[in-house]
């Protein structure tokens, strides 16, 4: 059986035993996790999420980037639509892992990874790209800085250690903006 099979039998057995009918569009726990591509770091998984409480949008190192910021826009304008508000006890969090890949996009091909995260090449150094512990925090004040997301919204930075299944807060939790 080739993988696409199982991926079909999976998914009748999904079907049937655990797909919940009427489910909302909008996370149960008004949550947002934005998080790397890399299998080991799926937020389902190491964070034990439950269908429909949290929206993921993954990304090559789960960094924020211009198609990031304009995802979450679009969110926001989805949210308005079926008459829901991201902001005020909302939660957006950023998961960087160890020993992740990004590392050696930034060797092998530093052009693309700088087009990803819409910088110039010669930036790259300031990206800590080696240091997801930097890194999320870096991103965290970036969205902090960006005054089109909605400022009551708590944001917070961890880090997913691969060698042991752990997460850790680098950045509490707290609005983006202060009132």
């Amino acid at each position: 059986m080739d993988f696409l099979q199982t991926l079909a039998q999976r998914n009748s057995d999904f079907a049937d035993n655990e797909f919940t009918a009427g489910m909302k569009m909008m996370p149960s726990r008004r949550t947002t996790i934005i998080g790397c591509v890399d299998p080991r770091v799926d937020p389902m998984n190491v964070l034990k999420l439950e269908p429909g409480e949290a929206a993921v949008i993954r990304n090559v190192g789960g960094r924020v980037n211009p198609a990031l910021l304009e995802t979450m826009a679009l969110l926001r304008s989805l949210a308005k639509a079926r008459g829901s508000e991201i902001g005020e006890g909302w939660n957006l969090i950023l998961l960087h892992h160890t020993d992740c890949g990004i590392v050696g996009c930034s060797h092998h091909a530093p052009e693309l990874l700088a087009k990803h995260l819409g910088i110039a090449p010669q930036d790259l150094p300031a990206k800590a790209i080696d240091d997801p512990y930097q890194s999320v925090a870096q991103d965290v004040a970036m969205l902090k800085a960006n005054p089109n997301l909605p400022g009551d919204l708590v944001v917070t930075g961890l880090v997913y250690d691969v060698a042991t299944g752990r997460i850790e807060t680098v950045v509490p939790p707290s609005p983006l903006r202060s009132a």
